[in-house]
């Protein structure tokens, strides 16, 4: 590795033995970054120097900021870290708030300043926050004064959170206050390209979190492979989303991407799925960022709406159904590019560009990278076979002390969780998550294959295909059902639900067992959590 800016090397210190890394490839011209490197500079203050400082770099629905203002701001908040909370390079920052400048702003200034960010979502909870804080050892904090006190019981669960700086406060002792007075200017830490950058936390949608690991080129890296070669931005770009800054979906299309094109993106903190269309027409948004349960919502919606200005829409978190897909597209004539990333790999390594979409196929594997489909011993499967998802390239799975990266990295290549199928083209079909698959009287069963039946339906609004103990079949297939608003449960509707499965896949796929809720439980970022309703099931 490249000698590291870090003098405090924490992070260094608890990357996994390198025996354990992934194998990483750097194929294209564009991945070849140099030694020293810091993303931000790349980001920010390269940009400025390019010409762009004049530019709207963030909105807001009240305001907009220019990639010069954002520079000084980012400036500003660097000095404090350095000067008033005497924070050297390598230590980690917790970052806490939602979408908008100051949290942009602050994850800015924490990478020019060495530092490594630790972004959390702003629904976490004291414990789970304490757990991110333990496990990174994070000495400081900056927090979004409404999110501050779940923050403050996490202080008083773990020794090392020390100082903690509000901001959108304005307050004596704000972050706000401290700005004052500072000069504009600062002198970027010069950090290796394979000094750590952050660490992001994965959303829990199989149970307790992992830390990580992501160097300064794997920023660069999920913005040169994923949005130069699928979304081909310009600087007349209006990019918009959910997926929190916290969320490396979010942190590359919410910021990173708009930044390293010279785009601008606007930064709303709670958004619906009306609210979402509205801002899509009030900023003339051309690129929107969500998950499939919000694509699926704003089908039936988007008439009401002037999308004229909307050009591409990029679905991830989790499989994008085909109902959902073609839903959208009837209502607004546009084709939306799936994907699939992992935060272990920083971001989206499997999509396809509108016009190369195949019905039923997450994508091919994007150029930067490498997708296999193997089998229980490692070995590369024939075309049409189900197994598990394979990926190599410029980013790949570094846990933050770890046991599970031995699960996680296997002969050098990513195993991601997916059970896939690819076809002789390369293109690769979404089965299930591996420890999603249903296996009932010796079928295997994808649940997310009975999901897409279901959601078909014009009385189902959201569902989750789980397998549940059964005496005679081993797993029987349970769906839980949300009704859309005008519907009724009953006996009359699950068996209708039941006969409408088995005219559309095989038959024996078909939910044994349908129970309908009011709400699927999900994580922040809108992934469904499967284990916590395979959890009733198996107390």
């Amino acid at each position: 590795m490249t000698p590291s800016a870090h003098i405090d090397s924490f992070a260094r210190d608890h990357l996994p033995p390198r025996a354990q890394w992934p194998e990483l490839i750097f194929e294209l011209p564009e991945l070849a970054y140099p030694a020293r490197q810091n993303c931000a500079v790349e980001l920010l203050d390269r940009m400025v120097a390019d010409g762009h400082g004049e530019r709207i770099a963030l909105r807001t629905p009240e305001a907009a900021c220019t990639y010069r203002q954002l520079l000084c701001r980012a400036n500003r908040i660097a000095r404090v870290l350095r000067e008033d909370l005497a924070l050297v390079p390598g230590n980690r920052v917790l970052l806490r708030g939602p979408n908008n400048p100051m949290m942009a702003a602050c994850w800015l200034a924490v990478i020019k300043a060495g530092c490594v960010a630790v972004a959390t979502m702003p629904l976490l909870r004291a414990r789970e926050l304490a757990q991110i804080v333990g496990k990174a050892e994070i000495g400081a904090a900056l927090c979004d004064v409404r999110l501050i006190d779940e923050l403050e019981a996490a202080r008083g669960l773990s020794p090392f959170l020390r100082q903690v700086l509000l901001f959108n406060d304005g307050g004596a002792g704000s972050l706000e206050e401290r700005l004052e007075g500072k000069a504009d200017d600062f002198v970027n830490v010069d950090t290796a390209a394979d000094d750590a950058a952050l660490i992001a936390f994965t959303s829990g949608t199989t149970g307790e979190p992992k830390g990580t690991i992501h160097f300064h080129r794997d920023v660069m890296a999920m913005c040169d492979c994923f949005a130069r070669a699928i979304l081909k931005p310009d600087a007349d770009d209006i990019f918009c989303g959910t997926p929190p800054l916290a969320f490396t979906f979010g942190l590359g299309g919410m910021l990173c991407f708009p930044l390293r094109f010279g785009a601008s993106t606007v930064l709303v903190e709670k958004l619906l799925p009306e609210s979402l269309l509205a801002t899509i027409q009030n900023s003339r948004a051309s690129i929107c960022f969500t998950a499939p349960t919000f694509w699926r919502l704003m089908a039936p919606l988007a008439k009401d709406y002037d999308l004229s200005s909307l050009k591409q829409c990029v679905s991830a978190g989790e499989a994008l159904p085909d109902a959902t897909r073609q839903s959208w597209k009837q209502a607004t004539g546009i084709e939306i590019i799936d994907g699939i990333g992992a935060t272990e790999m920083m971001h989206i390594f499997i999509s396809h560009t509108p016009e190369k979409v195949r019905r039923g196929a997450t994508g091919y594997a994007i150029p930067g990278y490498r997708a296999r489909v193997v089998g229980a011993d490692g070995r590369p499967l024939p075309p049409g076979v189900v197994g598990r998802l394979a990926i190599q390239g410029p980013t790949g799975c570094r846990y933050l002390a770890d046991p599970r990266q031995k699960d996680y990295v296997v002969d050098g290549w990513n195993l991601t969780g997916d059970a896939y199928r690819m076809d002789e083209d390369g293109y690769f079909f979404y089965q299930a998550r591996t420890d999603d698959m249903i296996i009932s009287a010796g079928y295997n069963i994808a649940g997310p294959e009975v999901e897409d039946a279901l959601l078909a339906h014009p009385a189902v609004a959201e569902c989750a295909v789980i397998g549940v103990p059964d005496p005679e079949r081993g797993q029987r297939v349970k769906a839980v059902v949300v009704l859309r608003p005008d519907c009724t449960a009953s006996a009359a509707l699950i068996k209708e639900l039941q006969d409408f499965v088995k005219k559309r896949i095989a038959p024996y796929k078909y939910p044994r067992t349908i129970e309908f809720a009011t709400a699927l439980p999900r994580t922040e970022t809108g992934k469904l959590q499967r284990f916590r309703l395979r959890a009733i099931e198996n107390p």
